[in-house]
């Protein structure tokens, strides 16, 4: 990307991926992306979980009743899990770990989609976060946020169009702006 401005821009949701692998160096830039994203106090209380076999993809595309199934699809899927009692603000703190991910793909010519996992369900029921716990065996104080589906892009999609801005939405010194 030649600039921050066109990075996000170009940067969007991608549900449909190629076949085709990422190599090792592709996977260790995106993991050093996600390692530098800030967090209060510098507590580092997210880890993350890196999928690339295709049969653990599919079974990690059931982890909600709807929006997940192109995880199945994608070269990589990184679950983002934190422990809220190395942090209170495990919730932002994994949040910007997941967007450094996505920016990071797409920096690098790549498509993501984030899957939200907390507060959301499976088809027959079952908390999200539960079945990727069970799934991935994933210790009991870590809370799973999300899963950012990764591959190489299986279709092109127009940059945001800034003629949609919702200017309406900023506000100058108080709510309103007058």
């Amino acid at each position: 990307m030649e600039s921050f401005s066109e990075l996000i821009k170009a940067r969007r949701s991608m549900r449909k991926f190629t076949e085709e692998e990422l190599t090792q160096e592709q996977v260790v830039t995106l993991m050093k992306a996600a390692l530098m994203a800030p967090t209060s106090k510098r507590s580092n209380a997210w880890q993350f979980i890196v999928v690339d076999e295709k049969d653990k993809l599919k079974e990690l595309s059931y982890c909600k009743e709807q929006a997940s199934q192109f995880i199945a699809d994608a070269a990589l899927a990184v679950v983002v899990v934190a422990d809220p009692l190395a942090s209170d603000v495990w919730i932002e703190d994994a949040s910007i770990a997941s967007i450094y991910l996505q920016l990071q793909a797409e920096d690098m010519g790549l498509g993501s989609c984030w899957v939200q996992v907390r507060e959301r369900f499976t088809a027959s029921g079952m908390p999200s976060g539960e079945y990727v716990h069970e799934m991935l065996d994933i210790p009991l104080q870590l809370q799973v946020l999300s899963v950012i589906a990764i591959g190489h892009k299986g279709m092109e999609r127009k940059p945001f169009n800034e003629d949609n801005l919702q200017w309406e939405k900023i506000h100058i010194n108080k709510y309103g702006g007058k």
